[in-house]
């Protein structure tokens, strides 16, 4: 479980409502399913990323959850999961021009 007394990185936006506590939560949530999943990142655009991830077959479901979670608390983020094939995942994330350091940020963590 990760330490709930981590700093918050310096990436973090003043929009995220999550309450300071949860944040290294949720962000040790995202570093475990990436170390575990993910298979290749690819930058679309100055505000887009796709993330391509590989697993089992609940993967899917996990990211959709996760995803929806983060944009209860970051409403600024737009997911989108994709299964084009068993196994195989697809999450787009898109953000404002605005918020580009925040997917800078993701992209560094993939």
């Amino acid at each position: 479980m990760a330490d709930q007394n981590l700093p918050q990185p310096a990436w973090v936006p003043d929009a995220c409502t999550l309450p300071t506590a949860e944040r290294p939560l949720r962000l040790a949530e995202f570093d475990e399913l990436f170390t575990r999943a993910v298979r290749g990142g690819e930058r679309l655009g100055a505000r887009h990323l796709r993330v391509t991830l590989a697993g089992g077959p609940d993967l899917a479901e996990s990211v959709r959850d996760l995803a929806a979670r983060e944009t209860e608390c970051c409403s600024f983020f737009d997911f989108t999961v994709t299964a084009p094939e068993p196994g195989l995942v697809r999450l787009d994330i898109e953000v404002p021009a605005a918020r580009i350091d925040v997917l800078d940020a993701w992209a560094a963590r993939v």
